[in-house]
Order: C-alpha cells, then sequence, then structure tokens
C-alpha cells in the first residue's frame, strides 16, 4: 500500500432523475471509502440548510383538535398536509404568509401568496380539500429557514404569535443518502476504495449543492481542529501533471495505441485509461479480439504514462 495519501478525485455524477444523483469518488486511500461515505451522509441528512413551516393559524380553529367547517380534514390532518410544504427562504428571519382559498376543490403550497424570501417548491401539494362549494379556507403561516429538525417544544417557545399553532420542522431538504463502497485499482495501486453516494433532495437545491455544502461543512470543522498543523496532500492518483485534469478520464482514441489495439479495447467496452486499468493483465488477456501483440503494447503506454 502506498504510504501516501492521496486526495479523492471526483470521477463522474449521474442525473437520476429530477433531484437525484449519484456521485463516484475515486480511487480513494483504502478504507476511505467508508470514512468518507458516512460522514458525507450524516452531515447531508442533519445539517443543510433548508426551510419549513414552523406555525400556523387557520381562521375558524382555536386549537389543533378540532374541524374547520366545510373542509373534509381535521386541523391534524391538515398539519400533516403544512409539514409537506418545501419551501426556500432566503432571509434568516421568520416570514408570514397567507394562504386563501374559496370554492370546493383541493387547497395545495401553490394557493400560498409567496413574497420575494419564500419560494414554494411543490405547489402541487395537497394541503386539505374542501367539501362546500359555499367554504373557504385563511390559513396564516410562518416560515424559517434552518438546519436540522426542530421539535414542536422548540417551535412553541419561538412562535411570532402566542395564539398560533407549532409544527415540528425538518429543515433539511435532502430527502435520501445512501452510499456503497467498492475496490478499484490504479496501475500497481490495488487496494484503493471507490465510493458512490446517491443523493435525493426536495427540490430546495440540487443533489450537487447538497453534495458540495456538506463537503464544505466537514472542511470548516476540520480545519477549525486541525490547528496550525497542515498536511501535504498528494494529488489524486493518475491526475495529469500539465492541467491537473485527470489522465484516468483519456479516452482510449487519444492513446496512440495501434487501430487494431484500440478497436478491440473498444468494442469491449472499455473507452477510457480508468476502464483500462481497472483490469488485470489475465482480465486483458481474456477479452474478445485482444492478442499477446495488444497486450505487450497496452503494457508499454501505460507504464510510459506511469500507470
Amino acid at each position: 500500500m502506498s504510504k501516501a495519501i492521496y486526495n479523492p478525485a471526483l470521477a463522474s455524477i449521474t442525473e437520476e432523475g429530477a433531484n437525484t444523483a449519484s456521485f463516484v469518488i475515486e480511487p480513494l486511500h483504502a478504507g476511505y471509502g467508508n470514512t468518507l461515505g458516512n460522514s458525507m451522509r450524516r452531515v447531508l441528512l442533519s445539517s443543510i440548510r433548508g426551510g419549513a413551516v414552523v406555525a400556523f393559524r387557520i381562521q375558524g380553529a382555536t386549537h389543533e383538535f378540532t374541524t374547520v367547517d366545510g373542509v373534509r380534514e381535521d386541523v391534524v390532518d391538515i398539519m400533516l398536509g403544512l409539514k409537506g410544504v418545501h419551501v426556500t427562504v432566503h432571509t434568516d428571519e421568520m416570514i408570514e404568509l397567507r394562504l386563501e382559498k374559496k370554492g370546493a376543490g383541493p387547497v395545495t403550497a401553490g394557493d400560498i401568496k409567496a413574497t420575494s424570501d419564500v419560494e414554494i417548491i411543490n405547489p402541487d401539494h395537497v394541503i386539505c380539500t374542501i367539501d362546500d362549494p359555499k367554504a373557504s379556507v385563511v390559513i396564516d403561516l410562518v416560515v424559517e429557514a434552518g438546519r436540522g429538525y426542530r421539535t414542536i417544544e422548540e417551535s412553541s417557545s419561538s412562535r411570532l404569535h402566542s395564539d398560533m399553532i407549532a409544527l415540528d420542522a425538518k429543515f433539511c431538504p435532502v430527502e435520501r443518502v445512501r452510499y456503497k463502497v467498492d475496490g478499484t485499482r490504479v496501475g500497481q495501486e490495488t487496494n484503493l476504495d471507490k465510493l458512490e453516494i446517491t443523493i435525493e433532495t426536495n427540490g430546495a437545491l440540487t443533489p450537487r449543492e447538497a453534495f458540495e455544502e456538506a463537503a464544505a461543512i466537514l472542511v470548516n470543522q476540520y480545519t477549525a481542529l486541525a490547528g496550525s498543523t497542515t498536511v501535504e496532500g498528494a494529488a489524486a492518483l493518475g491526475a495529469g501533471k500539465d492541467d491537473g485534469s485527470s489522465e484516468l478520464n483519456t479516452s482510449i482514441e487519444d492513446l496512440g495505441l495501434s487501430a487494431r489495439t484500440a478497436n478491440a479495447l473498444i468494442n469491449n467496452d472499455i473507452r477510457t485509461v480508468h476502464d483500462l486499468v481497472t483490469l488485470s493483465e489475465q482480465d486483458l488477456r481474456e477479452l474478445k479480439g485482444f492478442g499477446s501483440k495488444a497486450l505487450d503494447e497496452v503494457k508499454d503506454k501505460l507504464a510510459e504514462l506511469e500507470l
């Protein structure tokens, strides 16, 4: 195993949906897949800044254990609906909003009158349903930015108005995080990790924004503990010496191999240097259409690249 602790490289980002993406980090020092994966997951789920509804008041309802005339759901159900409203709050102050809806039909987050400081992320989210065509609903809301989770007791103590009903608030816009660690290799370095982190958000920010914010939070925390001690970081394995770009991402077609060897690799779905160095010599020998001359040519090329 190498004596150096190489810096990681963000090898790829794959969009898997509107609010979901996977990040592949490799190669990592042995054991660092779980070290980075677990710490990133914990920060992503607990510390990313977001917004939430923290209190509300419904005209005609004095407490949560009651009903609203003309509305199908009781106040407890409306509370659950309000907790599902996703917002982005562009200020550190509490913001008061109002929702007004008249006539039969669903009452959605889009009926909330937003301001320049608040953005409604999921306007189609249903909060409650009006059954009576002559009925109306008026709800005053308080939204706030924060991090992590706030209990209903904490929200109660910080209410703007004493007659409002407090809500427990989940500020973090990250819905789910999962990670997995696999082995990888670069040249003669075989005891390396590959980390894949998949992040799903509620749409208030992109997975990449959440990923970068979590990394920045960890940097700040560890920098505060390191004091004046510094450790020189070794460049990521395979990093280019001239422009900093990773040689691992170099196309097979750009390596200067013979056409026969290059085509044999591409036909076996080996398209980059990274794909190539993850294969053992035996793996290469078993490739279709890949002979001993091609193997010698590839070995010479990797030696030339110091991989």
